[in-house]
């Protein structure tokens, strides 16, 4: 991935996607540096990493109205703990993505008269921010149970966990539509003896969900999502992110 201007950053927390409703959003990733400084430093200062942390901050125009809109998940979610995914140039299979779970910390909007309503507001991350990619592309709708195509992240070391965040954007249908999501892991891209990693909670309204698995290694290097679809007549747009950290 070289240069490039930014263009179509694609913004998504919890089950909305703010990607039109943006203009700006920054990520920042930092470790404390802790002074170990003694007197056989030699003169020199010496620092060790502390703790991590990152943040998220968005702005744009306004809007409210319905779950998807700004202002309506900015009220649901603040004060409380989500997943978030930004991907720099898109949000194809395969592009890159910076996911994490995060506190939404502060909400602003308003401006003078005449101006375009504005919004602005953070996240402060609460889980590790994973580089990873998208594994399924948000416009795609989905009408009956399915899995993806599968990307290969490699395998998972010990100490490490296996990430995913799931946005759910749209419901529609029936007699209760229902849709579970799960990510599986094989040894290659045919999937012939696929292996559950992670498993989302049953989701029958727009919303989000981040998992991560509990540090054991995996040998198995490919991964896709696998979907299972209920109810009459359903329909569902979702977007999910993998990676490993």
């Amino acid at each position: 991935m070289g240069k490039f201007i930014l263009t179509d950053v694609r913004l998504f927390t919890a089950g909305a996607d703010l990607t039109g409703r943006s203009n700006k959003v920054e990520i920042t990733s930092e470790v404390e540096d802790k002074d170990a400084t003694n007197y056989g430093s030699q003169g020199w200062k010496e620092v060790l990493g502390g703790l991590a942390s990152s943040d998220i901050a968005g702005e744009g125009q306004w809007e409210a109205g319905d779950p998807g809109k700004v202002d309506n998940v900015s009220w649901a979610e603040l004060g409380a703990v989500g997943p978030w995914t930004i991907g720099p140039d898109g949000a194809a299979v395969g592009d890159l993505t910076y996911f994490t779970r995060a506190l939404r910390a502060d909400y602003k909007l308003g401006d003078a008269v005449g101006e375009i309503a504005p919004w602005t507001g953070s996240a402060k991350g609460s889980w590790p921010l994973v580089r990873g990619v998208f594994e399924h592309a948000p416009g795609t709708a989905r009408t009956s149970s399915g899995d993806s195509a599968g990307v290969e992240l490699g395998s998972v070391a010990a100490g490490q966990s296996l990430y995913a965040a799931l946005h759910v954007l749209s419901v529609s249908g029936t007699s209760s539509p229902t849709i579970t999501v799960e990510v599986e892991s094989d040894v290659d891209g045919n999937f012939s003896s696929p292996a559950t990693q992670l498993s989302f909670t049953a989701a029958t309204a727009a919303g989000g969900q981040i998992l991560r698995t509990g540090g054991s290694p995996v040998a198995d290097t490919w991964y896709r999502a696998s979907w299972t679809i209920s109810g009459s007549t359903p329909s569902f747009m979702f977007a999910l992110a993998l990676g490993i950290r």
